[in-house]
């Protein structure tokens, strides 16, 4: 044994955790104490934005330590490519379609040249579901909601949903002003030169060193990295100096953006058309284009936020380190997660806006190459996120290819905390436990399931649903009744259509579609009666 701690001195955090782990299983098993749970979820997380997935420009050296002595998983989804509905699915267990929370709150408004009403989606999680925080606080835990809500205005806050503690007293789903000091949100003090992303785990840190006496749920749930684009001030200098002397080199090689229409228009685009129209004066502009178009951010090189990048890894890196100082590292559960993918198309939520030239930075975040689309969209580029969990039996080191959605974080919480699970809360979710713990108990389930009854404020696609079974993934859009078919092996990008070719696995993808439409009791968007036709939005 000394021998060992002697190794073991000189590895910090959750390395130590894995060289231990034999002796802190045991450790743990004895304990009276049940494993604490952190959920960090970060806002915009995009696929490839760490890297641990494979970015090349932002440098996320804490959280890539701990996937190193955790799981990481390689296809996990957010259940929406929109906020709102992914963090009602995380406390719920549910789809977003069963609980009737398909958009962010409030929602998109409709405009004329929608062929559809968008759906109504319900103002806030109802009271009526038993959330991830109730479920711990019945069997002792104290709970924290720290950071952004967006799940309803009081009194359908975090302080009715199970939470004992809230940090700010903010429920929408953006910050007050912005992310550098003042920032005007009641129960969060600031002083000149403070960064939100900095003083919310201040108020993080204080939470779970005060909760040595007993169990803890702590949801840390960051503004970051979603817009305003605001970089704290030394990021942003280190993050110049870096683009500048990447320059040139293979990170900053391809175009900067191309161009993603509407597939389900009558005549939809095909890539070369799309590539062609990019060269022409009429899609010039970083606006909505012609014939329902609009540009994607190719390059991760946005300085302002790979700066926000890098305050959210230090902020992850403060949370383990206090957990270590406060002796909790054996004993809690972490999870890493995102809301949706990376913003790479802009927010067009008012479709008149045009961004100039030089605040390109403020409007695309991200990329999320080599995956399709982002935030806004079905393409994997809007759904597939980061997924990393670590804690006590959980192995160390692993790599899981298998799907997972954010409605199984609910059961697999309760799981790996000893708790029994509810079947009848998380209908939707399966226990990852075992996925965690050895890689070989693979969850009794053969299909993921999204649905969008709404237009998205970041392209011209038409509302749609989508289904993952095996490999194999099918987009239906509501307008025309196009139909999308990938196969995510060997296409992970979704360029290659294959409904015309497979027209027999559409037809069973859809039947499944409408069966689970039929279960969950998913609304249906219906047709626009104030609809006109218009060749360009302006």
């Amino acid at each position: 044994m000394t021998s060992l701690l002697q190794i073991c001195a000189t590895v910090s955090g959750w390395s130590w955790t894995l060289l231990l782990s034999g002796w802190l299983c045991s450790t743990v098993a004895a304990s009276d104490r049940p494993p604490n749970v952190v959920l960090f979820v970060v806002d915009d997380l995009g696929w490839r934005d760490l890297q641990c997935y494979g970015s090349a420009f932002h440098q996320t050296p804490r959280i890539d330590e701990f996937a190193a002595a955790g799981v990481r998983f390689t296809q996990a989804y957010a259940s929406c490519h929109v906020c709102s509905p992914t963090r009602a699915s995380l406390l719920t267990g549910r789809y977003p379609a069963r609980l009737g929370l398909t958009d962010w709150l409030p929602g998109r408004k409709d405009f004329a040249f929608q062929k559809l009403r968008n759906v109504s989606t319900i103002p806030h999680l109802p009271l009526s579901e038993v959330t991830l925080a109730e479920a711990l606080r019945e069997h002792g835990y104290r709970t924290a909601h720290i950071g952004k809500w967006h799940l309803g205005e009081d009194p359908h806050g975090p302080l009715q949903q199970g939470f004992d503690v809230r940090v700010p007293a903010w429920n929408k789903g953006w910050p007050k002003v912005g992310f550098h000091a003042p920032f005007e949100l009641k129960g969060l003090a600031d002083k000149p030169g403070d960064y939100l992303t900095d003083r919310l785990t201040d108020e993080a840190e204080k939470f779970i060193e005060q909760q040595r006496g007993g169990p803890f749920f702590l949801y840390f749930s960051h503004f970051a990295v979603h817009d305003p684009i605001e970089g704290r001030a030394d990021l942003v200098g280190y993050y110049e100096h870096r683009r500048a002397g990447l320059a040139g080199t293979s990170v900053a090689q391809g175009p900067a953006f191309i161009l993603e229409g509407n597939p389900d228009d009558a005549a939809p685009l095909s890539r070369d058309a799309l590539t062609g129209m990019l060269q022409r004066p009429a899609w010039q502009e970083h606006r909505v284009l012609p014939q329902r178009t609009v540009r994607i951010r190719q390059q991760q090189d946005n300085v302002q936020f790979a700066a926000m990048m890098g305050a959210l890894d230090e902020s992850f890196g403060r949370i383990v380190d206090c957990l270590r100082r406060s002796g909790l590292t054996q004993n809690t559960v972490v999870i890493l997660c995102s809301d949706n993918g990376g913003m790479s198309a802009a927010n067009f939520g008012r479709p008149a806006r045009k961004i100039a030239a030089d605040q390109l930075d403020t409007a695309y975040s991200t990329s999320n190459l080599p995956l399709r689309g982002g935030k806004g969209w079905l393409y994997e580029g809007g759904i597939r996120v980061p997924f990393i969990v670590s804690g006590p039996r959980v192995r160390g080191g692993g790599v899981c290819d298998v799907p997972v959605i954010s409605n199984d974080v609910y059961p697999t919480v309760l799981e790996l905390t000893g708790l029994p699970a509810r079947p009848q809360q998380h209908v939707d979710g399966v226990s990852l436990a075992g996925l965690l713990r050895d890689g070989v108990v693979v969850p009794d389930r053969d299909a993921l399931f999204w649905h969008f009854p709404h237009y998205s404020n970041h392209g011209m696609q038409s509302p749609a649903w989508a289904i993952r079974v095996g490999d194999e993934k099918l987009i239906e859009y509501f307008e025309n009744g196009t139909v999308q078919l990938f196969d995510l092996q060997a296409d992970p990008g979704e360029q290659r259509d294959l409904a015309a070719l497979r027209r027999d696995r559409v037809a069973v993808l859809r039947e499944r579609l409408y069966r689970w439409r039929s279960e969950v009791g998913a609304k249906m968007p219906g047709a626009n009666p104030e609809y006109r036709e218009t060749a360009e939005i302006r």
